[in-house]
């Protein structure tokens, strides 16, 4: 059996929330949180009594992306399964971009690479203070192919052009601005 990796409450208001419960790893999502996060997503997207999905982050952060260790992993992958760990991470986000009920991202503290995608696939984004953001796979020579439709939608293209060559890390007031 999994760990539990998403925590889901429903309050009688209709607002589900979805906990990314990986304090201790800042919320990096593994295959687990990635299959949990769909089928939770896809439920919740159909129960009437569900009005607004709020994602968040157990702990002190939102998400650091990807697990490094399942990155690790992946660089051992044919390219095949590289392939399918990708059209899995995509699945995810498209099931938060295209939810029928509206999506809040609750960004508790930092979200980095692909914390930054799940961000951009919801409909509004609400930043702590001590948010902040960054793509920082591309320092370690990854381009954020997977996440990048969606960063594309949320900011203008020629700053998610200058975040995915730099990096750079950025605080919730630049996020508004962008």
């Amino acid at each position: 059996m999994s760990e539990q990796v998403l925590i889901t409450t429903t309050d009688d208001n209709g607002v589900a929330r979805l906990t990314m419960n990986r304090p201790e790893l800042r919320n990096a999502f593994n295959q687990d949180i990635v299959n949990q996060i769909c089928d939770t997503m896809g439920r919740l997207s159909c129960d009437p009594n569900v009005r607004i999905i709020v994602l968040t982050g157990a702990g002190k952060a939102f998400s650091a992306g990807a697990d490094l260790n399942m990155m690790k992993r992946a660089a051992e992958y044919s390219s095949a399964q590289n392939k399918d760990d990708a059209r899995r991470l995509a699945h995810m986000l498209i099931s938060i971009y295209d939810s029928p009920k509206p999506t809040i991202a609750l960004v508790n503290g930092p979200a980095m690479g692909g914390g930054l995608g799940l961000i951009a696939a919801c409909d509004i984004a609400i930043g702590a203070d001590e948010a902040f953001f960054a793509l920082t796979e591309v320092r370690i020579g990854l381009i954020p192919a997977v996440i990048s439709p969606f960063v594309l939608q949320a900011i203008s293209p020629r700053q998610a052009r200058r975040l995915f060559l730099t990096g750079e890390r950025f605080d919730a007031e630049t996020a508004k601005t962008i």
